[in-house]
């Protein structure tokens, strides 16, 4: 098992859900054990993706360093975690990553152009060795588990006619990421959204890039993509967030009602002792290397 980067650069215009701006990105290939990257063009400033680089997660999770900052970074986080991809460096000429149709499937459809290179370095990865949880007063909760699989569980019960109580149970590879968890929007409601845009934040949000409800219903015309979109979404920005830890992650994450800060706050629990966690190199793992097999060659 090798360290994976793209095999050509591609890019793409669009806008942020935020700032409403334009943006453009570039995905660029990187060499082994570089990490992924986050450079701001405009300002010829290096974000390396760590815990430590994340400054807020309140709408989305950002990162930033010496006052420059990227924003929206789950979405395209998801979509290069479930690809494996190890090395790689995002380009961008504004503050926000594009938002595209709200999913992570346009960067999957990135990635699928750009496609995969092995490099010569072995995969290494994080694996859960002790439970480790977070939890509120108000019942929420995000949780680690140790096991051999990647396995994200995930439920939330939201008082909306729409919504409701939704589960939803992901056993990884990147077949069923791109069939199942992908095109899966995020969402908010018409209320939300008139406050947020009052205070300058979603400005980019429409249509054509959210799910967005009234009191009673979905108000986009063609519907959802699925019935449970709204706790698939909720998977997909967690995948997203686990790449935070700068490995693929190997155990089981579950949750009730997560979010961004609450999956931020995992994260460095799990990092907070060697005793929650072990660097496994996948050419010497056996167990572990048959599961990524396995999820890759389904692709």
């Amino acid at each position: 098992m090798r360290q994976r980067t793209i095999a050509k650069s591609v890019e793409i215009l669009g806008v942020g859900l935020h700032k409403g701006v334009p943006v453009k990105m570039r995905l660029e290939p990187l060499d082994e054990n570089m990490g992924i990257i986050f450079y701001r063009s405009d300002e010829g400033v290096s974000i390396p993706l760590s815990i430590e680089n994340v400054v807020d997660t309140k709408m989305a999770t950002v990162i930033g360093k010496d006052g420059i900052i990227v924003s929206t970074i789950e979405h395209l986080l998801s979509a290069l975690y479930a690809y494996g991809i190890d090395n790689i460096r995002v380009v961008l000429d504004n503050d926000e990553v594009p938002v595209l149709d709200g999913s992570s499937s346009g960067y999957c459809m990135l990635i699928d152009e750009a496609g995969i290179k092995e490099l010569n370095a072995s995969k290494k990865v994080i694996k859960v060795k002790k439970d480790v949880q977070v939890t509120t007063s108000e019942g929420k909760r995000v949780a680690l588990k140790p096991s051999s699989h990647i396995i994200y569980d995930f439920s939330i019960d939201f008082d909306h006619p729409a919504i409701g109580e939704q589960k939803f149970h992901f056993d990884y590879s990147i077949d069923e990421y791109k069939e199942s968890i992908s095109k899966a929007r995020t969402f908010g409601f018409l209320h939300e959204v008139q406050y947020l845009r009052s205070i300058g934040l979603a400005l980019g949000g429409s249509m054509e890039n959210a799910i967005v409800l009234d009191n009673t219903k979905v108000l986009n015309p063609e519907g959802l993509r699925y019935d449970d979109e709204f706790v698939r979404h909720k998977i997909l920005d967690a995948v997203g967030d686990m790449a935070l830890l700068g490995y693929t992650l190997v155990g089981e994450y579950d949750a009730h009602a997560g979010s961004h800060y609450l999956n931020h706050l995992l994260t460095k629990k799990l990092l907070e002792s060697e005793e929650n966690y072990e660097i496994i190199d996948l050419e010497e793992a056996d167990e572990e290397s048959k599961v990524f097999e396995i999820a890759y060659a389904r692709a």
